[in-house]
């Protein structure tokens, strides 16, 4: 076999190769996964406060005090978080995609927004996760609901809140199994089902913020400060049941739709741009070969 053969069929098989590896522009580093890790239990506890304070935590005093202090803290740590990642990874062309993932997911937000809770960036932020992995997941979801909230004017003290909402539900789509081998139908399914349930469970998360300093709510379905805790998830249910219910349906449905419909097309062009990205590849240089008779 010749040579030229021979490189031209290595060539063809390391196209191969690179074509069917799933790329990942963000590498979850120790740190990045420590910081994750701390920014999701610090906010466990920025939304779940008025479940977790009994009668006598220092909490239950200051009711209307804790979502404020919260929503001061959780950008910083936010913050800490993608630079934590950024810093483990992320080059300038990840950057750039992800410049244009959250423009788009920016844009699409108000398009269904004010409208049963019809909201069609959800879609996207399940099959960018999917495709781009769980790290980059977390910065596009924080990313794109932060550049949202400038768009449409809603920045206020729910911001940080909905910031880490969307991140985490952006970060568990890149968390499902099967990244580099299932395809077709199956995952197809697998992502609109997560994309149904996490759509809800964005929904209450946010309710938890809300239930809190929301006036005017009936008493029966009303945060009581020191409550039990089970008194208090009844209430809860009954808030969600009352309030969000309905816009939490309708998001999912729209998310589980546009999966489905948009989705094979949407996937296929999301790995192959990351393929030609080559986020993975390292820069490599080798000094010149001279001939002997050079």
């Amino acid at each position: 076999m010749s040579e030229d053969k021979a490189t031209h069929r290595h060539d063809r098989r390391g196209r191969h190769e690179f074509a069917t590896r799933p790329a990942r522009p963000v590498r979850l580093g120790p740190r990045a996964v420590t910081a994750l890790a701390l920014i999701s239990a610090i906010g466990v506890v920025a939304f779940g406060w008025p479940l977790l304070a009994d009668s006598d935590a220092a909490l239950s005093g200051h009711a209307q005090d804790a979502p404020w202090l919260f929503a001061a803290l959780l950008p910083l740590l936010v913050g800490v978080v993608v630079a934590t990642i950024a810093d483990g990874g992320m080059d300038a062309k990840a950057v750039a995609m992800l410049g244009v993932l959250a423009a788009v997911g920016a844009a699409l937000r108000p398009l269904g927004a004010g409208t049963a809770g019809l909201e069609p960036m959800f879609f996207l932020m399940v099959l960018s996760g999917r495709v781009l992995g769980p790290g980059f997941g977390f910065v596009l979801g924080s990313v794109t609901m932060f550049a949202s909230a400038l768009l449409t004017g809603g920045v206020g003290p729910w911001m940080p809140f909905q910031m880490l909402s969307m991140g985490w539900f952006t970060m568990g789509a890149g968390l499902l199994p099967g990244a580099e081998h299932l395809r077709g139908r199956a995952e197809l399914l697998m992502l609109a089902g997560y994309g149904f349930a996490a759509a809800f469970a964005y929904g209450t998360a946010m309710n938890l913020y809300g239930w809190t300093i929301v006036p005017g709510l009936a008493s029966g379905i009303s945060f009581q400060e020191g409550a039990p805790v089970a008194e208090n998830l009844v209430r809860f249910g009954a808030y969600v049941l009352a309030t969000s219910l309905g816009w939490d349906l309708g998001r999912a449905a729209l998310t589980v739709v546009l999966t489905l419909a948009v989705g094979p097309t949407l996937l296929k062009a999301l790995r192959r741009a990351t393929r030609r990205a080559a986020f993975e590849a390292q820069v490599t240089f080798e000094a010149a070969k001279t001939s002997p008779e050079g």
